[in-house]
């Protein structure tokens, strides 16, 4: 349950991020609102996530999953740029959280 809670956090994560963005540096109120709530969330879900995850590997995976999740989002919805070089290393990015998400270990 708690990588399932890492998830949703990194999902909040991306939310947020991307809010930023539609917020125009909170000068829009309903983008200014969804982003401090998605922002409160991620890190109630990564609270709860943290319990019993190691701190390290948890907020790896949570800030990479945000960082490919935006990445993409940017991407898709901004037009931003899609070199082959870019995507590598956001590919490099998720072969990282699958690494960590494998080697991780119960105690």
């Amino acid at each position: 349950m708690n990588w399932f809670y890492i998830f949703i956090a990194s999902i909040f994560e991306i939310s947020w991020a991307v809010g930023l963005k539609y917020s125009d540096g909170f000068t829009q109120l309903r983008p200014s609102i969804f982003t401090i709530i998605a922002m409160i969330l991620s890190f109630v879900f990564l609270s709860l996530g943290v319990k019993s995850l190691p701190i390290g590997t948890a907020y790896a995976v949570w800030t990479g999953i945000g960082a490919v999740g935006t990445a993409v989002y940017g991407m898709i919805y901004f037009n931003e740029p899609r070199d082959l070089i870019r995507i590598f290393f956001i590919f490099l990015i998720v072969v990282g959280i699958i690494g960590l998400k494998l080697t991780y270990k119960t105690n």
